[in-house]
């Protein structure tokens, strides 16, 4: 019961615990690796927008399989990033469907600007 009640305030527990699994596994990367792994988390966390706990944690678990086959793999990190780092962390966001945080600031401009124009009338 007060679980319940403590994510209603914080949001979901295990996703919490999956961040923190996700941090730890990015922590555990060789270099290069791990300095790209953390720049690219940094960039989507800034960027990405992503809203979603249930999208996030997907996606983060994603990019830490990602990199762990990478190192274990030995691929230089430009074959993963390319010539773009940032294009590429935008690519990898945008294939997680999930709600971002522009969508409500796009739903409350539309929503400004028809209840202005109908008070114009």
């Amino acid at each position: 019961m007060a679980a319940k009640w403590i994510e209603a305030l914080t949001g979901s527990l295990e996703q919490k615990k999956q961040y923190r699994q996700y941090k730890a596994r990015i922590e555990a990367l060789p270099e290069p690796y791990g300095t790209v792994a953390k720049a690219t988390d940094r960039y989507l966390m800034v960027a990405g927008g992503i809203v979603d706990g249930d999208v996030m944690v997907t996606m983060l678990t994603d990019l830490a399989d990602l990199w762990e086959r990478a190192a274990a793999d030995g691929t230089p990190v430009r074959d993963i990033v390319g010539d773009d780092p940032s294009e590429f962390a935008e690519t990898f966001a945008r294939a997680y469907n999930g709600k971002v945080w522009l969508d409500k600031e796009r739903t409350r401009l539309n929503k400004a600007v028809d209840d202005a124009a109908r008070k114009e009338k």
